[in-house]
């Protein structure tokens, strides 16, 4: 799916959502209009939510690499080879750290090739919570005066999307970034492109977007996305200090706050959110309070060749569903405590989009919805439905109830 495809719409006559694609995109509006990465709904039931498929095109065809050599600054000492566990699929192995501006967070986001943690920078904002409009707008006392006055006058800081994936062995094909260059950074292997206008591979290229993959380990890649309303910053060395602070932790398995009774047949889990929906609608809402989700796909995604999570995949997922478990603050729509509401979806041609079936909890304080909206629609509502009331939700206020996420995603 392409992000000129991603204009999807409810039938209903439900108050419009509150989070749009284009917000994820231009990631300088306010979060009060993000409450649902990659989903425009006009009429929209309760809180669609829709993976950020084809919003972010990382191309996969292989195109020419250059070897040059490393960055200014760049340290060339035999790099120190921590020991990774080999741990399995939907483990969190590493934890956040900083690299001078930028801030690395604790991963999110695992599925059954990597793991994706937010990258925040002390010169950015970066719109995955709300934000008051005076922290929009105050200036930044580490910059110049004349910073200080340009950057008042364009109404507060620049905008950053970025996030770190740290794939597993074998996951990663490097050689399959559009127009890579290879480098070397601290005695590593590493690849850094430019990515084009809105990550559609058919556009021109965007100095904004850009891409620094590193292998961290024997065949073991990680790759940090930028996406920034400022050309300047961050910088390829800004991303390539990353590449030092990466080490690997204890193994934690990640936790879902839920547990299923029921998989249709032929679906495999993908990717999980813990305290976030999957995926990269997790990443672009990490900070909105969202309590768990689930990506399942049919057939199993490939676990190797991988440029770019497989939410981003030009195709996006052809055949899938969503479940996710949030705060009913998440929904624009009254709590309907014990209520179970299924509604159908369509794109903006009227065809067929899938649907999803909302369940609130009994004391109306969260929402369980499992969705195929976006994800090629192939599940009935009779289906989606039965997914849904097969759904044991923990408490969703105390993670010691969660379950780790390879036992709960199967029945």
């Amino acid at each position: 799916m392409q992000l000129r495809d991603l204009v999807d719409t409810v039938t209903g006559d439900e108050p419009p959502m509150a989070r749009t694609v284009d917000d994820i995109v231009a990631l300088g509006r306010r979060a009060e209009r993000r409450r649902r990465a990659g989903f425009a709904s006009a009429g929209a039931a309760g809180l669609v939510a829709v993976a950020v498929a084809g919003v972010l095109v990382l191309p996969t065809v292989g195109g020419e690499q250059n070897g040059t050599p490393a960055p200014a600054g760049a340290t060339m000492s035999k790099p120190d080879r921590a020991a990774w566990s080999d741990a399995a699929p939907f483990t969190f192995t590493f934890t956040g750290y900083d690299a001078g501006t930028l801030h690395v967070q604790d991963p999110i986001v695992a599925s059954t090739a990597y793991q994706i943690a937010s990258v925040y920078s002390d010169g950015h904002d970066s719109n995955d919570r709300p934000v008051t409009e005076e922290e929009a707008t105050a200036p930044d006392p580490g910059l110049s005066i004349e910073q200080q006055k340009r950057q008042a006058a364009a109404g507060g800081k620049p905008n950053l999307w970025a996030y770190l994936t740290v794939y597993r062995p074998g996951a990663f094909d490097p050689t399959g970034i559009r127009g890579g260059t290879n480098v070397t950074v601290a005695g590593r292997k590493a690849v850094r492109a430019t990515l084009p206008v809105g990550l559609d591979p058919r556009n021109e290229l965007d100095t904004r977007n850009k891409l620094f993959a590193w292998e961290y380990a024997d065949n073991a890649w990680a790759a940090v996305t930028s996406i920034s309303t400022d050309a300047a910053t961050p910088t390829f060395e800004d991303l390539g200090g990353l590449v030092e602070g990466l080490k690997p932790s204890t193994p934690k398995p990640a936790l879902v706050p839920f547990t299923v009774g029921y998989v249709p047949a032929g679906y495999a889990p993908l990717q999980i959110g813990t305290h976030a929906m999957p995926g990269l609608s997790g990443i672009a809402a990490a900070r909105a309070g969202d309590y768990g989700g689930a990506t399942y796909t049919r057939p199993a995604a490939p676990t190797s060749g991988l440029t770019a999570p497989y939410d981003s995949a030009e195709d996006g997922i052809a055949d899938g569903f969503h479940i996710f478990v949030t705060p009913n603050t998440s929904s624009n729509q009254s709590p309907e405590p014990g209520a179970t509401r299924c509604h159908k979806a369509s794109d903006e041609s009227g065809r067929n989009a899938g649907g999803f079936c909302n369940i609130w909890g009994a004391d109306g304080a969260f929402v369980l919805q499992v969705s195929s909206a976006g994800l090629g629609g192939r599940l009935s509502q009779v289906e989606l439905e039965r997914v849904a009331r097969g759904i044991t939700v923990a408490d969703v206020r105390n993670e010691s109830t969660w379950t780790p996420a390879a036992r709960a995603l199967r029945p």
